[in-house]
């Protein structure tokens, strides 16, 4: 959703809002987040439901795939700058980013940094690689949204 609404400030005003960074440590729009394409929780969706299927003696034996809860992320944090700064890429215009103040009611709560452990994926044996911030933006907003493609 942060895509969509940069798409859609980017379209009305030129620039985007963020949030302004409230804690020592992280300047204005380096909150960090674990962000991951549709794309590819499709892909692990779609992995997990065939190794479900395939599952054999092999596989329990050499401790493969099990049915379980499992984090879903790249791995890797990435800033909010980072996904703006993608977006206005994928327009092919100049960044311009106005960082505004948090509202008081969630500054408390508000988490600066999220990033999924793998481990457990990796470990059912889970090896294709996640595509990039910038490549999964570019994407999404060429071939959906300035396409308008909205499904």
């Amino acid at each position: 959703s942060v895509i969509f609404h940069s798409f859609n400030q980017i379209k009305q005003n030129g620039k985007v809002k963020l949030f302004r960074s409230h804690k020592e440590g992280f300047e204005d729009g380096e909150q960090l987040r674990d962000f991951i394409y549709v794309k590819d929780v499709v892909k692990v969706i779609f992995w997990m439901m065939n190794q479900s299927t395939i599952q054999d003696e092999q596989s329990k034996a050499n401790n493969t795939f099990t049915s379980g809860i499992y984090n879903l992320g790249t791995g890797t944090a990435r800033t909010f700058n980072d996904l703006v700064n993608a977006t206005f890429s994928a327009l092919k215009k100049e960044s311009n980013i106005m960082y505004i103040d948090m509202p008081d009611d969630i500054r408390d709560k508000y988490q600066y940094f999220t990033e999924a452990t793998m481990l457990k994926l990796k470990h059912a044996g889970y090896t294709e690689p996640f595509t990039s911030l910038e490549e999964g933006v570019h994407d999404y907003v060429r071939n959906y949204l300035a396409a308008e493609k909205y499904y």
